[in-house]
C-alpha cells in the first residue's frame, strides 16, 4: 500500500516529510514542547532526537508489512505553516487493520485542522488502501485527542484501567474505532 501525497483539503495540504531545516525546525518545536508530549510514549526529545526522528519520517510512504506507519505534515495551504502531522500504522495486513495517530503544535489547536486532516487520512485510508477498521488511542487524561477521535466518527471500544507505565507512572488508555462500512455510511 503506497500513500500518494500531496493530498489538498479545502484549507490544508497533506505532504510527505523532508530534511529541510523547515521541517526540522516544525518537528523539533513540537517535540521538544513538554506540553505536546505529555500523553506521547516519549519525552521532550533533543535535537539529535529528532533529527533522527526526522530520518525515519522521509523514506518511502509504503505500508508493506505489519508495524510500519507513514507520517505526514500538515501544512495551512495559504501560509505554508507546519501545524502537525499525522500517521497512518499498519497493525496487520492479515485483519486489513490500521491505526491512525495525530500531534499537533498548540498553537493552532482549535480552529478544526486536526479534524480536516484526520478526516481526510481516514478516507485515505478506507478508499484508497482497503483498510477494513482504523483505531486510535490515547491516554485517558487526553481529552483533546479523545474529543478528535469522537468528532471523527470513531466509537471508544474501550478503556483499558492503569494498563501502561509510562513516564514513571501508570496510565489509563481509550480505544476508538471505526470500520470501512461506518466510514461509508457517514
Amino acid at each position: 500500500m503506497k500513500l500518494s501525497l500531496p493530498i489538498e483539503t479545502e484549507r490544508l495540504t497533506l505532504r510527505q516529510y523532508t530534511d529541510s531545516e523547515s521541517d526540522f525546525d516544525a518537528l523539533f518545536a513540537m517535540h521538544s514542547d513538554p506540553a505536546v508530549t505529555r500523553y506521547l510514549l516519549f519525552d521532550p526529545r533533543t535535537p539529535d532526537e529528532v533529527r533522527e526522528s526526522l530520518t525515519k519520517r522521509t523514506e518511502p510512504l509504503e505500508l508493506q508489512s505489519d508495524g510500519d506507519a507513514v507520517n505526514v505534515v500538515v501544512e495551512l495551504r495559504e501560509t505554508g505553516e507546519h501545524l502537525g502531522d499525522l500517521t497512518l500504522f499498519l497493525v496487520s495486513t492479515e485483519h486489513q487493520l490500521g491505526e491512525i495517530g495525530f500531534v499537533f503544535n498548540p498553537r493552532f489547536h482549535g480552529k478544526g485542522y486536526a479534524s480536516e486532516a484526520a478526516a481526510t487520512l481516514l478516507r485515505v485510508a478506507f478508499e484508497e488502501l482497503g483498510f477494513h477498521r482504523v483505531i486510535g488511542r490515547c491516554d485517558a487524561r487526553n481529552t483533546a485527542s479523545s474529543a478528535l477521535m469522537l468528532r471523527l466518527g470513531m466509537r471508544q471500544e474501550a478503556h483499558f484501567v492503569r494498563n501502561e507505565f509510562i513516564k514513571g507512572e501508570w496510565s489509563d488508555e481509550l480505544v476508538f474505532a471505526l470500520l470501512a462500512e461506518e466510514w461509508s455510511a457517514r
